[in-house]
Formats: structure tokens, C-alpha cells, sequence
């Protein structure tokens, strides 16, 4: 393949589909009756995890066998993965050598060694003994082989050596800022593979519990048509505008994105239609294939899949599905409208003609999809409310008539599907470029958006949990794969119903073989990425890190977020984004939090977990090992480390919002309310695009250096106001120590108040200091306040001294690295209140009368230019 690469020559289908196969779903088809049998436990798998997720599993499913379901979920995908994934390149592709039935067949077993062995495991008190640590060291291995071959060597390697320090972390060679005790192998196996702290820890879970159905949500939505269906609608809508393939791609693939958890098949999938026509209007291949590295990319960081972090993010951050996807949403949605300036930028520098002859202006087309949104989440949100008025009129069977409901809309709209033909994939090469008519297409394929609505429904408003969401979605999708076909056919007065049925069970099952294969790779990613959380658990690495952190940035906040997402993007090279995000996050979430409070900056966990997030999407992106990049290289014919580099320019928004968001949650939506959301949302488009210009360096005509500086300085302004009022007006006020509860008891509810406090570490007893953020509740009084806190304090020898946090409070288990009984005290360095500012939104104005001066100058210059040319 490198070399078909370095002549220059985009890769056929078959071609970009074995490329695709072999990074997602592996690229061995054995043929006959082995092929059979792989599609057939592919298959069963799949049911397992609908049933798995169902409102009725407790009836149908066996206890032990539900409590034990994240063993079943990793003996899957380690028998498929040593089934469908090679060990080496030269290794056969379709038939599976006897080795591999062994591996396949052991790995599932010692994956189920949990379930067959729970009562012996539960009489030894739920630790491993002599005979468990050999089985799970033989699992250990049998995973980490599994894994390099889904996912690559990085993968094992890392979990290879986090291993290796958990059994010689004591030894003298190991430097002495990350040595401790070690552990035997009982010890770490029982920690690794028989408890629920190592491989079949939360990540494992989540991917059980959640990941499977969303993955396979996508791929029966894919399957029946809809990622065709959104790519002829984003070209209906986009295409005729200058530079309007890659608009439409950018659009297309967002969509796509949705649906997709893997950039790479988002690419290809997209890119096969929409490079070449790119080309066509005069992007280079290079940046053709940028364009949509960067737009399918970006599909991981939109919700309400979010390439399976989101659930992840649930289980680590502590908060609701509902809160991590409100928090991600607008980050997501301006790094989009971003996309498309970029996109649109670059098509007016180089003043490329238009697809067709449409002409719809620009202001109509953004409307026409500003409003196509809105109606989609006022419907999302309305339907609420006759669902309501059934739930009540007909409290125990409205789930029957619900599902009636829904499935007469269905029938309705698939009516009005068949009075339009269906679609088909376009010639992107064809001499000449028809686009799809919004009016003409847009009927083919409504009830598409029938599942995304009740998934969206059942998340949004009931906020039900996201497996049975994705449960009733997928029930829904079963429906439409089966009938879809046949009800067309009857609509159309054709004859061959019985034929396009069969049809419809082969899509089905296609479906369900290929969203289990596609689960490989993540369920093995979420398993092995358990062994380094399980090792940051067992050894306290965790400590040593922020150590390590604190000394080589200096305690400097920005330096310390520049190191963890270098080390974010440097692991992501070799692992896929959800291991990036488990193995980051794992090591690194907690260390930016507690220096953070350090340095007197209070970050919400889920900024950091974001943060993390972002940062291992974009190893997809960078050289030399961006996946993403060499599959679109390999569909344009460009070369692919150009291409990488490309699209890490194009992605600079994504490189820099994370930073933006840690010192501005409001871009998070954190505490604000809903007009304020508006505002946040309205002044951060504009920031981001007038930050996209500054990059660009064109925002009306060609900017000169000193307007590009501008223009980045006022998306800085309009991205932390706060920055500059601090510097005009301190945020806090101080407050001495001695009359903390005083003040603390004058605060309203919901006030304030900041503590720093110093004291000595209960490890290495050097005096550390952290941020305390103590909220004012109910209780009457600053004594009592503090005391719900868990706060008791005593001024002695000049001094406010503090007491261990009562057990079960608040604070109790963030100030348990302080030692209270040594002989250095903890004491109340500093307290402060809010200070009455005033408005950060006033920074606004300037910063949006420079950005007119510079519209001002850029048209004044065009209008020179104009009047010279004529």
C-alpha cells in the first residue's frame, strides 16, 4: 500500500475497503463454512448486547450471566480478534492457521475464567490464588497479543510497561520520584484480571454497558442508507456555493461523524465522493484530503456518541449523561462553524468556481439549515408533550400505543419516501456534476431522522440511561432494515415484496455482523487500557505524576496543560481515542486538577477531561502516525504526511479551545444560565471565525501581519474577558483568617469562599498548598456552615489552624494528602470572597469596534483595488 501511496495513485474501492478493514474490523475473511461460522458468532454477539440492554434481560437473560457480562463482552472480542486480525503481515487472509483457534479459543476461556470459577473466587474472599495468577497472567498475555494486532503495537506496549513497573517499581534501577513497594504476582494478577480494578474495570463496562449499542446503532443506521442520505443533503444544500463540495463535506461527514465512532471509516466512507469533487473545484489532494481528515475527526467530539468518551466521561467525572453532553456541545458545534469558514476562506483565496447552476444565496442557505436544526430539536423537545397526555389518559398501556404511534409515523413517512426513487452514490468523476435537489431528495429519506429522534428523546428528555436509549433506537432501526424495503415495494405497486424482504434480513444482519466487528478493537482498547488504570490504582503512580508534572512545568498552569497535551497527542500516535482518553485521563485528569487548585485555579473536572479529549482525537490528525491522514491520502492520491500536517493546520481550533475552556467554563456551560448560554454561544462563533481568519490570514482580502495579529488578539479577547477585568479590577477580595466563619455566614446561598491552606504531605511531609472552594448552604451562621463542610478551625499563636475534615464530608477525601497529625500544622494561608466586579461582557466592546477597524481597513482596501482594476 505505501508504495501505491508514493506514486501518487488514490487507491481503488476494493482497495480503500480492505484499508478500512483492516484498521477497523481486521482483514481476514476466511470463505466456506469457517467464514459462516465467524459471521454467525459476530452475529450472536450483537444479540447478546441488544438483548444485554433490553427492559426485558432480567427475564430472558440468567443472573449470572448478566452480573458476569463484561467476561462475555471480552471473550468476544478477543475470540474475533484473534479470528479476524493477522498476527503479522505475511500471516494468511482467508483461511485462520491452527494457532490462531487455539489463542481464540483460551483467550475466551480465561476471559470466562470469572464466571466458571466465581464460587471459588467469592470462598477465597475475592483474591486470587496459586492457580488463578497463572490463568490471569495467561490472559494478560493472550489480551496484550489481541490487542497489537486490532490496534496496533502501542497498545501492548504501554500496558507491557505499566505491568513491568507494578512488579519491579521497587527495584534500584527504577528512579527513586517513581519507586514503590512493587507487588508479587498473586498481588497484582488478583488486582489485574480476578477484581473489578483492573481489565474489567469501568472502561470495560462502559464498553459493555453503552459503547456496543451506540456502535451498532450507526452501523444499522449506516446500513440502512443514511450515511448516503446525509451526504446528498449536506451537497443539496452546500454544494452550489464557492467551494461547496468541501462545505458539503465538512457538513456531510459531521453528520456522518454522529454515527460513526472511527474517523477512519468516516473518511473514506465520505471521501470517496466528496475528494474528488474538491479536486475538481481546485483544492490541491493534499488539502482535499485535509478537509476531510479534519471534518471526520471532528465527528468524535460531537454529540451524543462522541466516539464513546461521553459514557466513559459518565462514569469518571461522576456527573449525568445529559451534563457531559451539555458541556461538550458548544465547543463541538463552533469548531464546525469554524471548519466551514476554513474551508470557505480557502476557496475565495484561490477563487474557485461553484458545482451547477444554482443560485441560492449564502444568507438563505445558512438560515435554511439554522432552521432545519431548530425544527429538529423543537421536535426532539415538543414530542414530550402529547407523550404526555397519553401517559396519562392511558397510564398502562401507553408504551403500545407509543410504539403504534411511532411506527404510523414511519409508514407515513416511508410513503412519502416512495413517491421519489431511491438514491444512489453519485460519479464523483462523471464529466458532468448534477447536484441532488434539496426538494426532490429530501422526501427519500425522513424517516431516517425516526430513530435519531427517539434516541435523542429517550437521552435529552426522559434521561434514561444511554443503554436502553440506544436500545429502543436500534429496536427501531430492526424495524426499518426489515419493512423498509417491502413497504416501498408495495407503495409502488411492485410485485417482488417477498424478494426485497429477503433482502432486508440480509441488510440486518449484515448490520449487526459488522457493528460486532467494528467492536473489536474498542472492546479490547477499553480491556488493556484497564490494566494502566488498574496499575494507578494499585501503585499510587498517580501522586508521583503530579510530582513529576509540578517539577518539570514549574508549577506554571499553562506549561503543565502544554506537557499533558503533548503526552495526550504522543500516546494517541499509537492508540485509538477512546484508550488515549482512558490512559490520559487515568494518569493525568486528577494531577491538572490538584495543581490547579495549587495555583489557586479551581478546574471542573469534566474542563480536564475535555481537555484530554481533544487532545487524543488529534493523533488521528498528526504525523507521522495519523491514521486518519494516510486513509485520506490513500483515497486522494496526495501525500499522506502533507496531508497530516494540512490537516493539523486546518485544526488549530481544535488544538486551541481546550485551552480557551479551562480558564473560561462558561464556553462549557458551566453555571450559566439560559440567555447567558445565548451570549456565550454568539460572542464564541464570532470568536472562533475571527480567530480562523487570523490563522488564515484572510479575513475580507489578504490580511497583512499586523491585521492578523489583531484579529487573533480579538478572538482572545472575546474568548476571556475575564482576563482583562481582572487586570482592571481584582476578582477577590480578602478576607483575614481570623474572621473567616464571620464572613462566610454573610455570604447568600451559593456564595464563595476560598481557602487556601497550607501544611505538611502525609507521604513526604513537605509543605504543599491547595485551594479549598467552600460553598455557602442553608445553615445559619458561619460556624455551622463550616461545620457542614466538615471544617472545624482554631486561631492559635497568631495563626488559623485546621482540623482533619469530619469523615463523610465534603472535604474529607480531598484533603486526605495532608497530614493533620505532624508536627507542622495546616493552616489557613489566605481566604477570599468575590470582589463586585464589573460585567466581563463590557470587554466585549472594545474588542468588537477593533475587529470593525480591521473590516473597515480590509474593505477600504478591496474597494482601492477595484477602482485600480477598472
Amino acid at each position: 500500500m505505501s508504495q501505491k501511496k508514493e506514486s501518487g495513485r488514490p487507491l481503488s474501492e476494493e482497495e480503500l475497503q480492505e484499508l478500512v478493514a483492516s484498521t477497523d474490523a481486521g482483514s481476514r475473511n476466511p470463505v466456506g463454512a469457517v467464514g459462516t461460522f465467524l459471521a454467525a458468532v459476530a452475529l450472536i454477539w450483537s444479540l447478546f448486547q441488544v438483548v444485554l440492554a433490553s427492559p426485558i434481560s432480567n427475564y430472558v437473560l440468567p443472573g449470572d450471566l448478566i452480573n458476569n457480562s463484561r467476561q462475555f463482552h471480552l471473550a468476544f472480542a478477543i475470540f474475533l480478534a484473534y479470528m479476524a486480525y493477522p498476527a503479522l503481515s505475511s500471516s494468511p487472509r482467508h483461511h485462520i492457521p491452527v494457532q490462531d483457534w487455539f489463542f481464540s479459543l483460551a483467550g475466551a476461556f480465561i476471559a470466562l475464567y470469572g464466571f466458571f470459577m466465581y464460587q471459588k473466587i467469592v470462598d477465597n474472599g475475592g483474591l486470587a490464588d496459586d492457580m488463578d495468577k497463572w490463568f490471569a497472567l495467561a490472559g494478560l498475555l493472550l489480551l496484550f497479543e489481541a490487542a497489537r494486532r486490532a490496534l496496533g503495537p502501542a497498545m501492548a506496549i504501554i500496558a507491557t510497561i505499566f505491568l513491568f513497573y507494578v512488579f519491579f517499581g521497587a527495584s534500584e534501577w527504577m528512579p527513586e520520584v517513581i519507586r514503590w513497594k512493587g507487588a508479587s504476582l498473586k498481588k497484582a494478577m488478583s488486582h489485574m484480571w480476578i477484581t473489578s480494578e483492573g481489565v474489567f474495570g469501568i472502561a470495560l463496562g462502559v464498553s459493555t454497558k453503552f459503547v456496543f449499542l451506540f456502535v451498532l446503532f450507526g452501523a444499522l443506521l449506516d446500513k440502512a442508507g443514511a450515511g448516503n442520505y446525509f451526504i446528498k443533503m449536506a451537497f443539496a444544500a452546500l454544494g452550489h456555493l464557492k467551494g461547496g463540495p468541501a462545505k458539503a463535506a465538512v457538513v456531510g461527514s459531521g453528520a456522518t461523524g454522529l454515527i460513526s465512532g472511527s474517523s477512519i471509516a468516516n473518511v473514506v466512507t465520505t471521501g470517496t465522493f466528496t475528494i474528488p469533487l474538491m479536486k475538481r473545484v481546485g483544492f490541491t489532494s493534499e488539502q482535499a484530503g485535509s478537509v476531510e481528515v479534519a471534518s471526520s475527526v471532528n465527528g468524535q467530539i460531537m454529540p451524543p456518541v462522541m466516539g464513546a468518551a461521553a459514557f466513559l466521561m459518565v462514569e469518571y467525572v461522576g456527573i449525568s449523561y445529559v451534563e457531559v453532553i451539555t458541556h461538550a456541545f458548544l465547543p463541538a458545534i463552533i469548531s464546525y462553524i469554524a471548519l466551514v469558514y476554513i474551508v470557505h476562506l480557502e476557496a475565495v483565496k484561490r477563487n474557485m468556481p461553484t458545482l451547477g447552476n444554482k443560485s441560492v444565496s449564502t444568507l438563505r442557505t445558512v438560515l435554511g439549515m439554522f432552521a432545519f436544526f431548530f425544527c429538529f430539536a423543537a421536535i426532539c423537545y415538543g414530542i414530550k408533550f402529547p407523550i404526555a397526555w397519553i401517559s396519562a389518559a392511558v397510564p398502562d398501556g401507553a408504551s403500545w400505543v407509543l410504539a403504534l404511534l411511532v411506527f404510523v409515523a414511519y409508514v407515513v413517512l416511508l410513503k412519502f419516501a416512495a413517491t421519489v426513487e431511491d438514491l444512489h452514490p453519485d460519479d464523483p468523476n462523471a464529466k458532468e456534476v448534477v447536484l441532488p435537489e434539496m426538494s426532490e431528495i429530501y422526501k427519500s429519506g425522513l424517516y431516517y431522522l425516526l430513530p435519531i429522534v427517539v434516541l435523542v428523546y429517550f437521552l435529552m428528555i426522559e434521561q434514561k440511561s444511554p443503554g436502553l436509549s440506544a436500545f429502543w433506537a436500534t429496536a427501531l432501526l430492526f424495524v426499518i432494515l426489515l419493512t423498509q424495503r417491502p413497504l416501498k415495494a408495495i407503495f409502488r405497486g411492485e410485485s417482488a415484496t417477498a424478494n426485497v424482504f429477503a433482502e432486508g434480513v440480509k441488510d440486518l444482519g449484515s448490520g449487526l455482523i459488522d457493528g460486532a466487528r467494528n467492536m473489536i478493537g474498542i472492546g479490547l482498547a477499553t480491556a488493556t487500557a484497564g490494566v494502566i488504570v488498574g496499575t494507578v490504582t494499585l501503585t499510587g503512580i498517580g501522586q508521583v505524576m503530579a510530582d513529576l508534572v509540578e517539577l518539570i512545568s514549574g508549577g506554571n498552569l499553562v506549561l503543565m496543560l502544554i506537557f499533558v497535551g503533548m503526552l495526550s497527542l504522543v500516546l494517541g500516535m499509537g492508540l485509538p481515542t477512546t484508550a488515549n482518553y482512558i490512559v490520559v485521563s487515568s494518569l493525568m485528569a486528577g494531577v491538572v486538577v490538584s495543581l490547579g487548585e495549587q495555583s489557586g485555579l479551581v478546574v471542573p473536572l469534566i474542563a480536564v477531561h475535555l481537555f484530554v479529549f481533544y487532545f487524543g482525537i488529534m493523533a488521528d490528525v498528526t504525523p507521522p502516525v495519523g491514521l486518519a491522514s494516510f486513509a485520506a491520502a490513500a483515497v486522494s492520491g496526495g501525500d499522506a504526511i502533507k496531508t497530516g500536517f494540512t490537516a493539523f493546520f486546518y485544526s488549530l481550533r481544535t488544538v486551541a479551545l481546550p485551552f480557551v475552556f479551562i480558564f473560561n467554563t462558561d464556553l462549557l456551560l458551566i453555571d450559566v444560565t439560559w440567555y447567558q448560554g445565548i451570549l456565550v454561544f454568539i460572542i464564541a462563533t464570532i470568536a472562533i471565525l475571527v480567530f480562523t481568519a487570523g490563522t488564515m490570514g484572510h479575513f475580507v482580502t489578504k490580511s497583512r501581519i499586523y491585521e492578523s495579529v489583531a484579529l487573533v488578539l480579538i478572538a482572545f479577547v472575546l474568548f476571556r474577558p475575564d482576563y482583562f477585568i481582572n487586570h482592571l479590577q481584582p476578582p477577590y477580595e480578602k478576607v483575614e483568617p481570623a474572621a473567616i466563619s464571620e464572613t462566610f455566614g454573610t455570604l447568600h446561598k451559593g456564595g464563595e469562599l476560598r481557602l487556601v491552606v497550607s501544611g505538611p504531605d502525609f507521604d513526604t511531609s513537605q509543605i504543599k498548598e491547595t485551594t479549598l472552594v467552600l460553598e455557602a448552604g442553608d445553615e445559619q451562621g458561619g460556624d455551622a456552615r463550616l461545620s457542614a463542610a466538615g471544617l472545624t478551625l482554631m486561631d492559635e499563636d497568631g495563626v488559623t489552624k485546621m482540623d482533619e475534615p469530619f469523615p463523610g464530608t465534603p472535604l474529607f477525601e480531598k484533603m486526605n494528602s495532608f497530614d493533620f497529625y505532624g508536627d507542622d500544622p495546616v493552616v489557613i494561608k489566605s481566604a477570599k470572597v468575590k470582589a463586585d466586579q464589573l460585567p466581563k461582557e463590557l470587554v466585549f466592546i472594545p474588542g468588537l469596534l477593533l475587529l470593525g477597524l480591521v473590516y473597515m481597513l480590509q474593505r477600504a482596501r478591496v474597494r482601492r483595488e477595484e477602482e485600480t482594476a477598472s
